[in-house]
């Protein structure tokens, strides 16, 4: 069986069985509409009643639970240049703020705000060549 959601697996597993929603709910003692909240993810079935699910479907808790998670669909390295890219426009942004509030208070020589300035510029840039093409 693929990983999927908790309510998908839930769903496949019973239709695997040829059950109703109905049938699975008299099963289980609870209401038909308490099965089809499991089914579409919108409530998880009391953690007790797992043991007598996985029964009922034909499998273990153990193959029941095993979902695939957000973290398991994206590898951890391609959230890497998103932090990357949301960090330098963050620095890129405090420069520009604090560049405005230190000359407003008269706190910052000219020569120390282009320099200031300056930083947040490079990480703009740095944050366009991330979306630039690759040269071939």
């Amino acid at each position: 069986m693929t990983k999927q959601t908790f309510g998908a697996t839930i769903s496949a597993l019973r239709k695997e069985r040829g059950m109703t929603q109905l049938e699975l709910a008299r099963q289980m003692g609870v209401t038909d509409k308490a099965v089809s909240k499991w089914e579409r993810d919108l409530s998880f079935p009391d953690v007790t009643s797992l043991p007598k699910l996985a029964e009922v479907l034909g499998t273990s808790v153990d193959e029941l639970l095993e979902v695939k998670t957000a973290a398991q669909e994206e590898p951890a390295g391609s959230r890497v240049p998103a932090l990357v890219e949301l960090v330098l426009k963050a620095v890129a942004l405090a420069m520009g703020v604090g560049v405005t509030a230190l000359t407003v208070m008269d706190e910052v020589e000219p020569k120390n705000a282009l320099g200031l300035l300056g930083i947040g510029v490079a990480c703009l840039a740095l944050t366009q060549l991330m979306h630039s093409p690759d040269p071939e």
